[in-house]
């Protein structure tokens, strides 16, 4: 059998808040539980917004908590060369196509649309992408290069998948997202290409992250398909919301964690996950966590 591996991939945007060490925390949990090994990978492909320093902070803090990596953890940034690799895989299949349309040009389409304006967009979502692009550029110069989401027959792709905690899920991507971008026009790559190369090259095994993430799986599943690679198991937690309902986010000014007592701020994590813990040293809140979290997955 494969050994298990699992991670945790923050965006050093800000230090960890107590949504982001729920996520830290399970990840840690689910792969000490299975005797498998965890890794940190720096999802800082997003350059402008990244900064090393928020990086050191999120490595501090997992240290703190006492969640230490198996391994010395690695950059997005650093990672162009196999992004690359995978993208010219997915153009010289016919997978992927250059795209010349700007954010008002997707607008206007949609907006020409009777059908797109008919259909409610969740909050906090992109706008569906047309596929204006999708049987070439028609003069415009290219800007990003995106997935093609329908079959070799024009039929819209759908994907099933099943999670650990939420259970069976589907997603119709033609018509939730559209053809969407693997690299953008300001020459960055895209989250969703990034992270099913790093998954497959660090051969993580079980992804374990926030349920504000569900929604970018079935993507993640369509590029490992078209790619070859293996999809991981995922487990989505809980997340954390602040008074207004809004979940808590590096964007909307969520504090970083304290962690002037860091058993204190664990306990806090747990409990959202269901777990109590009654230990007060942190060694001994570890173990008694790890136990707590197999007895869980492997009654």
């Amino acid at each position: 059998m494969t050994r298990y591996c699992g991670r945790f991939a923050p965006s050093p945007t800000g230090p960890l808040h107590a949504g982001s060490l729920v996520a830290a925390l399970a990840s840690w949990l689910d792969a000490r539980a299975h005797a498998g090994r965890w890794l940190v990978r720096i999802e800082d492909v997003d350059t402008p917004r990244c900064d090393t320093a928020a990086a050191a902070a999120i490595l501090s803090q997992l240290a703190a908590c006492g969640l230490l990596p198996d391994a010395p953890p690695v950059w997005q940034s650093q990672r162009g060369a196999l992004y690359d690799a995978a993208l010219q895989q997915l153009l010289e299949a016919g997978h992927a196509y250059p795209c010349g349309c700007s954010r008002r040009d997707i607008e206007s389409a949609l907006h020409a649309d009777a059908h797109a304006q008919a259909q409610p967009r969740p909050r906090h979502t992109e706008l569906v992408y047309p596929g204006t692009c999708r049987d070439g550029l028609h003069g415009k110069p290219a800007r990003a290069t995106r997935l093609r989401t329908v079959d070799a027959n024009g039929v819209a792709v759908r994907v099933d998948w099943h999670d650990r905690r939420l259970g069976a899920q589907h997603q119709n991507i033609t018509r939730a997202v559209g053809d969407f971008v693997l690299k953008r026009a300001d020459g960055l790559w895209a989250y969703q290409l990034a992270v099913v190369v790093d998954d497959a090259a660090q051969a993580v095994t079980h992804v374990v992250r926030g349920e504000d993430l569900a929604d970018n799986t079935p993507r993640q599943i369509q590029l490992q398909r078209l790619l070859g690679l293996p999809t991981p198991s995922h487990l989505h937690t809980p997340l954390v919301c602040g008074s207004d309902g809004e979940k808590l986010a590096k964007a909307n000014g969520a504090e970083a964690v304290d962690l002037s007592d860091p058993v204190a701020a664990l306990n806090a994590a747990a409990a959202v996950l269901e777990l109590h813990i009654g230990a007060r040293g942190l060694p001994d809140w570890l173990v008694q966590a790890t136990s707590a979290w197999r007895a869980r997955v492997q009654p």
